[in-house]
């Protein structure tokens, strides 16, 4: 039996920057790269959320990562753990060792999971979540059963520690270059009150700071759901100033939490249109002028609404081509956002999704224009 194989590194300026000369040899815009912290990561990024657990689709998702990889339009892969009952990590895991085999080294993508909610392991089909989470975590002391809220979501030191290690294996890595806390306000606010959460936010933060100070894993971050997107008078409501806030008195100014993940599309647009963020003393912010202020970086979810918008009207504007770059050219030219992330595992969506890499984001001008035209024109469905 062969020994485990882990790559070791994490994404760098020089391995993204090496990543992003080779697509523009090959034709890409250098536009559709986007500088953050040093890296230079494609404007879009491949999701791995929907799927069957099933081996048919464990080698639908790892030739997605594959082939999306290879073509040079994407070097930002997301996922989760209890995605696909961990199989798309390990599809992932797979498709970055065979990348590594043909020349694209491990420090050329970026890699970012989450953690927080409850999971089973999808290669013991007979062992559901909750006897996976009694056998694996209750029954050995790790959590009690009162540390799953009533969103399904633990964030126990001990469990999200734990959830790291595994995530690590499942894809082969050394180092995870971005872990999230996975909705976790969205899953405890009913449960625990703010003061209670933050506290808990904070223990969280503290964990990913150790797993840093241990270079198992490079940032991490918040990937949310309604948090971000409601207006403060909302029991849901999450300042990212204050999360921001958390990670300082937990790991300094040096502190790893740079990025969120939110939902934002055409019909989600709250990201750039509702101002409910303040930071220091200026009020009326959208979180994405909040998060540039506050020096995080932004990849978005379901640009697509899990293909729903596809069959809205939407109106056409400059630079936007067919219906998928018509919704992802808006998304992925937004101020602040460095990519949106879609799921694709059919490898007619991936020729087809990825079209848009082939062309530079709008431009400031074009920009303006075209949220002009798409918010004066609503869509029709």
């Amino acid at each position: 039996m062969s020994s485990f194989e882990v790559l070791k590194g994490f994404a760098t300026p020089e391995g993204t920057l090496k990543y992003q000369e080779r697509a523009v040899a090959a034709g890409k815009p250098r536009e559709h790269f986007k500088e953050f912290s040093g890296l230079r990561l494609s404007s879009i990024g491949m999701g791995t959320y929907l799927g069957d657990i099933s081996q048919k689709d464990d080698a639908a998702v790892e030739n997605a990562v594959y082939e999306s990889v290879k073509s040079g339009a994407v070097n930002v892969i997301d996922t989760a753990i209890n995605y696909r009952a961990m199989k798309s990590e390990k599809s992932i895991g797979r498709a970055l060792l065979r990348l590594a085999k043909e020349g694209i080294s491990r420090d050329q993508v970026f890699v970012s999971t989450k953690n927080g909610y409850i999971t089973n392991d999808g290669d013991f089909p007979g062992v559901d979540v909750m006897e996976y989470m009694h056998r694996m975590y209750i029954a050995t002391g790790v959590i009690t059963a009162d540390d799953i809220s009533s969103g399904y979501n633990v964030m126990h030191p001990s469990y999200l520690a734990k959830c790291i290690d595994r995530s690590l294996a499942n894809m082969h890595l050394s180092t995870i270059d971005l872990v999230y806390i996975h909705n976790a306000f969205e899953s405890w606010h009913e449960d625990v009150e703010r003061k209670k959460f933050i506290e808990m936010l904070a223990k969280a933060f503290e964990v990913y700071e150790q797993y840093r100070k241990q270079e198992k894993l490079r940032y991490y971050g918040m990937a949310t759901w309604t948090c971000f997107r409601v207006t403060p008078d909302s029991r849901e409501y999450l300042s990212l100033e204050d999360a921001v806030d958390v990670a300082e008195s937990v790991g300094g100014k040096d502190h790893g939490f740079r990025f969120i993940q939110l939902p934002y599309n055409l019909a989600y647009s709250e990201a750039l249109l509702l101002k409910n963020q303040k930071v220091g003393a200026e009020t009326n912010l959208t979180v994405l002028e909040a998060a540039a202020k506050l020096g995080i970086g932004v990849f978005t979810s379901i640009p697509l609404f899990q293909g729903r918008l596809l069959h809205a009207q939407i109106p056409d504007y400059p630079g936007a081509g067919d219906p998928v770059s018509r919704l992802l050219q808006l998304v992925r030219s937004s101020p602040s956002v460095i990519a949106p992330l879609v799921g694709q595992k059919r490898p007619e969506h991936v020729v087809e999704n990825l079209k848009v890499a082939d062309r530079p984001p709008l431009t400031k001008d074009e920009f303006a224009q075209a949220v002009k035209i798409l918010t004066q024109r609503p869509m029709s469905g």
